[in-house]
């Protein structure tokens, strides 16, 4: 018998290196969509009730893909303020500024090219939407330095993540009404309480980092807050459906999105890693839920 017979097979041939390209896709999370339709569901909210209806379509479209550029270029500035951060916890350590693979010249220039296309599509709006479009770059730019100076960074992600709705009202309607405002107070408390489940997630090892969140200061009342936060996002969407006179169809979606939360509080009760990740996702589906109930009461009025 032949010894090439039993010679052991090949080693495998070592991995291709990623392209520029894919680590620039993997900065901006371009492999996960969710955080753009957390986004995304609550600036339609805006848009459709700012229209009573269906939006115009140039708004819309410079809304969505704002939503795209923002959130992406909001993903990129974290990272960068985030760098002494990731490598020590375990959900990040292998983002691309984490382990170097993007160096931070590189990141804060893919920063200035989404931000810069954002603005171009704002320009081709309305004074009042592009001064307010100057106030979301500074909420977006100046959010992820929070954590290390406040344990309330998750109403300040509300903040930016909702100002979307005061300018869909004021791209459509010229002005910023009292409801828009209350349905950007509805977002802030349900983005606090969905990054909270986010939070918990890496509660250990921010407390290890010394880095600080919602999820660190309700400590063992997390629960109880996060039904609070909920509870409010509630009764802010309510108050917006009376004030917008809403009928029938969005109170069922409301109804729909409640029995949503109360899932997420089933799965996540125990407070393990995956389950509280699990309940951060499902509210892509409680945003969605809500905007189904908008667009379904104007549409079959």
């Amino acid at each position: 018998m032949s010894y090439e017979r039993y010679a052991p097979p090949p080693a495998p041939p070592p991995p291709t290196p990623p392209t520029r390209l894919s680590l620039y896709w993997a900065l901006v999370r371009g492999n996960r969509p969710i955080g753009w339709l957390l986004l995304l569901w609550p600036t339609w909210w805006g848009l459709w009730i700012a229209a009573g209806g269906v939006p115009p379509w140039w708004p819309w479209l410079v809304f969505t893909a704002g939503v795209w550029l923002t959130r992406s270029a909001g993903c990129v500035i974290n990272d960068y303020a985030d760098r002494w951060l990731d490598p020590q916890v375990e959900r990040t350590r292998d983002r691309p500024l984490a382990t170097g693979a993007v160096s931070g010249r590189e990141a804060l220039a893919v920063f200035a090219a989404l931000m810069l296309v954002a603005f171009a599509l704002v320009l081709t709006l309305n004074r009042l939407t592009v001064l307010l479009s100057v106030v979301g770059v500074l909420l977006a730019a100046s959010y992820p330095y929070l954590k290390r100076y406040t344990y309330l960074p998750q109403v300040y992600l509300g903040m930016a993540f909702g100002w979307g709705i005061p300018m869909a009202f004021a791209a459509v309607q010229g002005h910023v009404p009292a409801v828009a405002w209350v349905l950007y107070m509805a977002n802030i408390f349900w983005a606090t309480g969905y990054d909270t489940w986010y939070a918990m997630v890496d509660r250990d090892d921010d407390l290890r980092a010394g880095a600080k969140s919602t999820a660190i200061l309700f400590g063992d009342a997390d629960l109880v807050a996060l039904g609070v936060l909920y509870a409010m996002t509630f009764a802010a969407l309510a108050l917006v459906g009376q004030r917008a006179q809403l009928g029938r169809y969005y109170w069922y979606g409301l109804g729909a999105a409640l029995l949503l939360v109360g899932y997420e509080f089933l799965i996540a009760r125990h407070r393990q890693r995956d389950a509280c990740f699990r309940a951060f996702l499902h509210n892509h589906w409680v945003g969605a839920t809500i905007f189904a109930g908008i667009a379904a009461d104007y549409a079959l009025r």
